[in-house]
């Protein structure tokens, strides 16, 4: 455990000194929970939360076609 890690750890001890014993074994079966998730889930998690897509095109082929899908027009700014 780092050092950084210890610190969060004892910060959030001093918090959960203060909860009931119910809210405590909630906390504890919610951390149980995390453990348990699967990386797989949570590597579709945080990708998801990016907005990110699958697409079968390269980068270069999406970056072509948004340059292309581009539409200007002029515009007089009266100053």
């Amino acid at each position: 455990m780092t050092h950084a890690e210890r610190h969060i750890v004892e910060a959030y001890s001093n918090i959960f000194e203060g909860l009931s014993s119910i809210s405590k074994l909630e906390l504890l079966e919610k951390l149980a929970q995390s453990i348990r998730k699967d990386s797989k889930s949570k590597e579709k998690e945080f990708f998801k939360s990016f907005g990110a897509f699958a697409s079968d095109k390269s980068a270069e082929d999406i970056a072509k076609e948004i340059k292309e899908s581009r539409k200007f027009r002029e515009k007089d700014l009266k100053l």
